[in-house]
Order: structure tokens, then sequence, then C-alpha cells
């Protein structure tokens, strides 16, 4: 399957280009030969990248460290603009590829990695890291997380 040329698009796609700028990521221009998947992702796709309910630091937080466990340099490279936007400094974005026990993170961001990696890793928070994680976050943050590292 091949991206979808944008004068090809279905006319109901139109608010896609427009929140792109006309300038849609090849994603969403293979997306697009299924308009009603697209449109129906592309709702999610924003309240996602917006962070949901966490913080959008703490967002770019959890995208960085998935793009590490999946091996996927591409969304590691094009979140590291977006995580220093988001109020991360580099220093901590280095330190994402090395996880939750690498020295220097508050016990909030090492909670938040450690419960990235067991969710990529177990497929579950472990019941010890849920406790400390609902120190910090709230149930919706939690639900958030688990949503937007899958």
């Amino acid at each position: 399957m091949q991206p979808l040329p944008q004068q090809q698009w279905d006319q109901g796609l139109g608010h896609v280009l427009n929140d792109m700028g006309d300038r849609p990521l090849n994603v969403h221009r293979l997306m697009a030969n299924h308009p009603g998947l697209l449109d129906a992702w592309w709702s999610y796709r924003n309240y996602s990248v917006r962070g949901g309910d966490l913080a959008q630091r703490d967002c770019e937080l959890v995208i960085l460290r998935v793009a590490v466990h999946m091996r996927c340099w591409y969304e590691w490279a094009s979140h590291v603009d977006r995580g220093l936007a988001a109020g991360l400094h580099q220093d901590e974005i280095d330190r994402a590829l090395d996880g939750p026990t690498a020295p220097g993170w508050s016990q909030r961001d090492a909670q938040l990695l450690q419960a990235v990696d067991e969710l990529v890793e177990d497929r579950a928070i472990g019941s010890s890291t849920l406790k400390h994680l609902s120190a910090h976050f709230s149930s919706q943050q939690i639900l958030d997380l688990v949503s937007l590292q899958g």
C-alpha cells in the first residue's frame, strides 16, 4: 500500500490537512487510504500528542522511552525537539535512553519511566510501581500513560 497523494484524499479529511498546514506526514498520507480510520484516529492523535491529562513534558518523556524500547529512532528524533519545547532538558532526554534507574531522575519521573518499561516488557504495571505512581499521578493520567505507550 502506498501513501495517498493529497489530491486523492476523501473530502471529509479536509480538517486533517488543515491541522497539518497542508503538509501531512507520511503516516497520515498512508492512513488516508482508509478515510474512516484516519478520521476516527485523528481526535485521539490530537488528544495524545497534547499529553491528554498528562503534562506535555510527561507525554514526551513517555514517547521517548517507548521509542527506545521499540528502537524507533525516527520517532525518537521527531520527539527530541518536542520534548525540549515541552520543558525537558537535553540531559533528561539523553538519560531517557538509560531508563528509570539512571541517576538524576526525580522519584516522579523515575516512576513514570518504570511504568513505561513495565508496560512494554510485562504488558502491565506492577502493583508496587502502580502504588508509587499513584502518589504522583491521577487515575486519568495513569490511563493516559497506558494508552500513550500503546
